[in-house]
């Protein structure tokens, strides 16, 4: 129940940003739009991911604990991005509306954030260690699978009956999931609704912080010990490729491929279910199997020989076979790594903090997508769109950089065997 529901909510958070993220970029771009016009909008949805740390104070500082400590949030965004929907249907923009689209992008994404950062300390809060790997095959998948279906649905739908009709057809999926939401209590006990009998449960009223303060020092504390500062480093520069790629991709299709608004959706629609479903299956057991950070390595060196190849095919760009391979290739890696490397964020979190700690590190690769964005929109000035493969490369050079060289945190049973072995090693004959 506990991976099935986080499963789920991340379908619905995906949503939002399979519409705003790949669905209305490709829309821009088939219609005409430059790369400054997608860039800009695509910086503008994005941004709420990058301050998004602000959330996880309010959601440690402020709850209402007779219904949990996350699910009052989680209703509330979820209600906020159905209205934000039904108002971008009523404004019915046209693919000029650089403005309103990015103020709606901004608007939708800031609730979707909010949902985002609740479930993500509902994750930390209720998942076990042995859960974590699975847990985050489940979670990421889930985001896929919603980021996919929006994005074939949304193409489509765009085609047909313009954006508003893939505004409000979002907003029916999500209203759909706040019935979802209603219906399970994070502990037993709880309230289902606020009206509903129920009571706090004990372990959320002994690691409440009601006070500013406390929750100020024991996130100051975590966040800025010496590997928690590396280790955002590392989250800004692999985010890069996400903000790049979802505007380099639309543009490719459009303008080299010549392929219309539902193709490019369809197709990236497909890489996202491929991802997603490789995230719940191979993704979680290999993190199990082989360890968060040898994986997270692997993907790495694997994306960065595939943008290498884009960069250096410039004039093969027209040839489908070779975009389709970037499409299913760039999407599956981006959210294996995620996958692969999320556990090392939970481990490095303050339980007392959960929610604001995981939502900074969340928040600075969210820094890094918003910059990738921008370097698109950039692009031309340095040298053309093929320049954004190497600003992508680079930022996960210095992912890679850093795996390799700093000691992250392991899983609980590593530190046991190497207590045991230093034991044996000190009780041994010589």
């Amino acid at each position: 129940m506990r991976l099935f529901t986080l499963f789920i909510l991340y379908v619905g958070q995906g949503m939002p940003i399979g519409l705003f993220w790949f669905a209305i970029p490709a829309w821009m771009a088939v219609n005409g739009a430059s790369a400054a016009d997608v860039g800009s909008v695509a910086a503008l949805t994005a941004l709420p991911w990058s301050l998004k740390f602000t959330n996880g104070f309010f959601m440690d500082r402020y709850t209402y604990l007779p219904m949990g400590r996350r699910r009052a949030w989680i209703l509330g965004a979820q209600g906020l991005m159905i209205v934000v929907l039904i108002v971008g249907a009523l404004l019915s923009p046209a693919v000029t509306d650089i403005a309103i689209l990015g103020a709606l992008g901004f608007m939708l994404n800031t609730a979707t954030a909010f949902q985002d950062v609740a479930v993500d300390g509902l994750a930390v809060d209720i998942m076990t260690e042995e859960e974590r790997a699975r847990g985050s095959g489940m979670m990421f998948g889930g985001q896929s699978i919603g980021i996919a279906a929006a994005t074939a649905i949304c193409g489509f739908v765009i085609e047909d009956f313009g954006a508003p009709g893939a505004f409000l057809t979002v907003a029916a999926i999500l209203l759909a999931l706040c019935v979802y939401t209603t219906a399970f209590r994070e502990r037993t006990g709880e309230r289902r609704y606020p009206w509903s009998e129920g009571d706090a449960h004990s372990r959320n009223i002994d690691i409440q912080l009601d006070a500013w303060w406390p929750i100020l020092r024991s996130t100051f504390v975590s966040l800025f010990a010496g590997k928690s500062l590396l280790w955002m480093i590392a989250m800004f520069s692999a985010g890069i490729l996400y903000g790049g790629m979802t505007g380099a991709v639309p543009l490719i299709g459009a303008n080299y491929v010549g392929w219309d608004v539902s193709t490019i959706s369809s197709h990236n629609a497909s890489a996202g279910l491929v991802g997603g479903i490789l995230c719940m299956t191979l993704g979680g057991w290999l993190g199990d199997r082989y360890g968060a950070k040898r994986i997270g390595i692997m993907w790495i060196v694997i994306t960065l020989a595939l943008l290498s190849t884009m960069y250096l095919s410039v004039s093969y760009w027209g040839v489908p076979a070779l975009f389709l391979v970037f499409v299913y290739g760039w999407m599956a890696l981006n959210v294996l790594r995620t996958v692969a490397l999320l556990p090392v964020s939970m481990r490095l979190c303050d339980p007392t903090v959960a929610a604001t700690q995981f939502t900074i590190y969340m928040a600075v690769a969210n820094f890094g997508i918003s910059f990738g964005a921008f370097m698109l929109g950039q692009s031309e000035r340095l040298g053309g769109l093929q320049s954004i493969f190497v600003v992508c490369g680079a930022g996960l050079m210095v992912t890679l950089i850093l795996l390799l060289t700093v000691q992250f945190p392991r899983r609980p049973e590593y530190y046991e065997i190497q207590k045991r072995r230093e034991i044996l090693a000190a009780h041994k004959p010589a």
